[in-house]
């Protein structure tokens, strides 16, 4: 169970310095823009669960708020920040490479902002990647197209020597756009930073396709992947519904979580067959896919079906091979379901016509919509107040619609992951009407 102890948040030490954002409060109620340091946001969201805990108020479980602060540790003037971005593609990255630029130099006057190129690679001297000078004349337009202008790669580096390049540069903070195998990193970098007793600080803005980051509420770049998700479900099923027998599979992203196949499928209602990791199905038998889709073709005309790329693992051979970051390679599922629809179908004698579409990559590769971009913006100020008030081993998330620092190692214990007796997982078997239990 979650303690307050464990959302407690690292500080380089006490603020030193009046923060520069007082110019924007003249007039105004300052306590109603910069956010207290003695204020949180409470961890449980209902009676019952506080209740459940039986402790006071000063031990229920908590956030720090995110958000500026009346006084900061690091001193403008003299401030460098870094900029790294890490692992695979996701919209909105260079918005939030531009909002983080945009936010040190214009409100806080921070006029040092160097971007390492290709991930935690750029860091490492003898890879030979020159850093990148960020500037609001740079980053003007970036947020416009998709991918990082900065690169990215997956794999680890020596914290050590990505800690001697800080202190060769004089980085005074580094704000870290990744998923969780970045998260990790920038935790280890941390503790090389803290063995050497050094004033530099690490702060996270979360990114990973999936959603499968616990405690930050939604990553960013998600709300357009799952939209665009639902573009390729909706031309499967008007392929499927104008052929003899069709049937759409549309294979979307989601290694160990489902959020994507959930939402893509209940923004628009086409699905009729909703497969993720977190529920196990079987091919065969009674409720199993098979005999399941036949009925559904045989009620409707068509199907479709969507299939998140981690689900149904135990139907594959193991690949016994792991990727750059250290993630298993998972098996081809797709495949699977495809040849044992068409074998089936075959073996009936039934006519099929089966349309298979694979968005992946390209939905990686998309700008933020107008809501992540919102949203991309949001979390980056959030950061830059973060990293400016001398906070580190911290990444920054919206919490039921408040901002929140989270600790790392909170965020790196476990994967956010769809709850098979959930609101969400209910939602969509309410919507699909498949059997409740394809096991």
């Amino acid at each position: 169970m979650t303690t307050l102890a464990d959302l407690q948040v690292s500080s380089l030490g006490p603020s030193r310095h009046d923060s520069p954002l007082g110019s924007y409060v003249a007039g105004r109620k300052t306590n109603e823009y910069y956010v207290s340091e003695d204020d949180r946001v409470l961890y449980d969201d209902t009676i019952s669960l506080l209740e459940q805990r039986g402790e006071p108020v000063e031990r229920w479980p908590s956030f720090e708020p995110g958000g500026p602060r009346a006084r900061i540790f690091h001193d403008p003037a003299t401030t460098h920040v870094g900029v790294v971005t890490c692992g695979g593609l996701c919209p909105g990255l260079n918005d939030v490479i531009r909002a983080v630029t945009l936010e040190l130099y214009t409100h806080y006057g921070v006029t040092r902002v160097t971007g390492f190129r290709n991930g935690y690679a750029g860091l490492v001297p003898e890879l030979g990647f020159e850093p990148v000078t960020l500037t609001p004349g740079l980053v003007g337009s970036i947020n416009e197209r998709g991918g990082t202008i900065l690169g990215t790669s997956r794999g680890a580096q020596d914290p050590a020597v990505i800690v001697d390049r800080l202190v060769e540069l004089e980085v005074d903070a580094l704000i870290v756009i990744g998923g969780d195998g970045s998260m990790h990193g920038a935790h280890r970098i941390v503790e090389e930073i803290a063995d050497r007793g050094l004033e530099i600080g690490v702060v996270g803005i979360p990114k990973t396709i999936d959603n499968d980051i616990p405690h930050i509420g939604q990553s960013f770049g998600f709300a357009t992947a799952f939209a665009e998700a639902a573009k390729a479900i909706t031309a499967a099923h008007v392929e499927a519904e104008s052929a003899e027998n069709g049937v759409g599979l549309v294979k979307v992203m989601g290694r160990h979580a489902g959020f994507i196949a959930c939402y893509s499928a209940l923004a628009n209602h086409d699905a009729d067959f909703v497969l993720i990791p977190e529920v196990p199905f079987s091919i065969d038998g009674e409720n199993g896919l098979l005999r399941s889709l036949a009925r559904r073709v045989r009620e409707h005309g068509s199907a479709v079906i969507v299939l998140a790329e981690g689900a149904g693992q135990e139907h594959v051979r193991a690949t016994g091979k792991s990727d750059a970051s250290g993630n298993s390679r998972l098996g081809d599922i797709a495949t699977i379901v495809r040849e044992a629809i068409e074998d089936d179908f075959r073996e009936r004698g039934e006519p099929l016509t089966l349309k298979f579409l694979e968005p992946g990559y390209g939905i990686r590769a998309v700008p933020a919509d107008a809501s992540d971009s919102v949203y991309c913006a949001r979390l980056a100020q959030v950061a830059v107040h973060a990293a400016m008030a001398g906070r580190t081993d911290m990444v920054v998330g919206r919490r039921r619609h408040r901002f929140v620092h989270v600790p790392i190692p909170l965020v790196i214990e476990r994967r956010h992951s769809v709850s098979p007796d959930g609101d969400l997982w209910l939602s969509v078997l309410e919507s699909t009407a498949q059997p409740l239990d394809m096991s």
